[in-house]
């Protein structure tokens, strides 16, 4: 089996970590082939920065790797062009928020997210209502740290994750935290053991999910919204792109 991860900013740093993540929980037997867009921003920040990454998405479901894969992960807490992935291509297409939040719900009555920059809550709060899951995310957490940062995560850092957990944990009183960072999935066993609630890493749930969706022989409807793009001129620099 083979798993496109699909990091969609562009630093090769964390494209890296993200593969490694991945790997660390794929089954015997399962690629995983890790890829990043050739333009758009080094990490995602703001709905500006989500634009521009979900061209970068389309552009790489478009290549090779991307055919020849059985299932696809979007590794951006986002889930920048998830819809247009799943237009494009007919293999299972899943982003790491929403497989995270619903791996939460199966482990408690309700979670909290702790993510990077307070500026990208709102994203995460509309992705909890557009996938239904309002009901179980108690709150969503900033920590004020630029993205980059868990290229070289160090003890501060960490340290500051970990607060910010203890502190939804207690004011949401939930049972459970989410990880609202791709970046993050390294810290995923360190923080488990030290909160000692369940921890989801979007990207390892995502993993599993596309694995046991790929096994099953489950593909990506065709009817309906998500039918092949309809075949038009695209201009300019996006003349590439196009369907």
């Amino acid at each position: 089996m083979k798993i496109l991860v699909l990091n969609p900013n562009t630093s090769a740093v964390m494209t890296a970590s993200i593969a490694q993540a991945a790997r660390a929980v794929a089954a015997p037997g399962t690629e995983i082939v890790p890829v990043h867009p050739s333009f758009g921003p080094v990490s995602i920040e703001g709905h500006y920065d989500e634009a521009m990454a979900a061209a970068g998405v389309v552009e790489q479901v478009r290549t090779p790797h991307a055919q020849d894969a059985d299932a696809v992960v979007i590794a951006c807490f986002g889930d920048p062009g998830l819809d247009a992935a799943r237009e494009a291509l007919a293999v299972p297409v899943l982003g790491i928020a929403e497989a995270a939040f619903h791996a939460a719900s199966f482990l408690a009555t309700g979670f909290s997210v702790v993510t990077t920059m307070t500026r990208t809550c709102v994203i995460a709060e509309r992705l909890v209502h557009r996938y239904g899951l309002e009901r179980h995310c108690r709150g969503i957490h900033g920590t004020d740290f630029p993205v980059l940062d868990l290229e070289d995560c160090g003890d501060e850092t960490v340290s500051r994750i970990e607060a910010a957990a203890r502190e939804a944990l207690a004011s949401d009183r939930s049972g459970a935290i989410v990880l609202g960072c791709a970046g993050m999935a390294a810290l995923c066993t360190q923080l488990q053991q030290r909160l000692g609630v369940p921890v989801i890493d979007g990207v390892a749930v995502a993993v599993k999910f596309a694995e046991s969706l790929a096994a099953l022989g489950l593909r990506t409807s065709k009817q309906g919204d998500y039918a092949a793009p309809l075949p038009k001129a695209y201009t300019g620099w996006a003349g590439s792109l196009r369907w």
